[in-house]
């Protein structure tokens, strides 16, 4: 029988004004980022179904890269993230990921320009699944997406975080 490491993912609570969002990271990179002054409880549920088994350790220092970047986001002086990603998803899932990345700091695109963006323009409903499956809510911009109106459409976060966010980017 083949003996399983035991993945631990590093968490902490960031803080700034009036918001509060959990982030985690395993030793690759940034793995999660919460909604919008959510519980531990939204956390752990998504760690356990991930990562069966899961040791989740609090850690502000191992989580301070992220925060720094994060806060910097927020108050407007950074607009892309350098901090390495550990995002587990289908290739599906990590090519819709990587194409909401590509998505510039203050414009938004609709959600079947995010299919044509990875060459499969009849999976509209499949890129909002994987958009809905992101698990690390502002570092990969899924906020960014909206209806082909222009409308605000579903978001993990919420839409008010949504719209505050977009709100945030229209600011800078």
């Amino acid at each position: 029988m083949k003996s399983m490491n035991k993945i631990t993912i590093y968490w902490s609570l960031l803080t700034f004004k009036d918001w509060n969002l959990y982030i985690a990271a395993t030793d690759k990179g940034l793995c999660y980022v919460g909604s919008l002054n959510k519980s531990l409880e939204e956390l752990t549920i998504w760690a356990e179904k991930q990562f069966p088994g899961v040791l989740l350790v609090e850690d502000r220092e191992e989580l301070e890269p992220y925060v720094t970047e994060l806060i910097e986001y927020f108050e407007g002086k950074r607009m892309n993230f350098s901090v390495p990603f550990d995002y587990q998803g289908t290739d599906f899932q990590v090519a819709v990921w990587n194409a909401l990345c590509e998505i510039p700091f203050g414009e938004t695109r609709s959600y079947s320009d995010i299919a044509n963006h990875i060459d499969k323009p009849s999976a509209v409903r499949a890129v909002g699944s994987a958009i809905g499956a992101n698990p690390v809510l502002i570092t990969v911009p899924c906020h960014r997406v909206v209806g082909k109106n222009g409308s605000l459409t579903g978001y993990r976060g919420g839409l008010e975080m949504k719209k505050q966010l977009l709100g945030l980017e229209q600011k800078y």
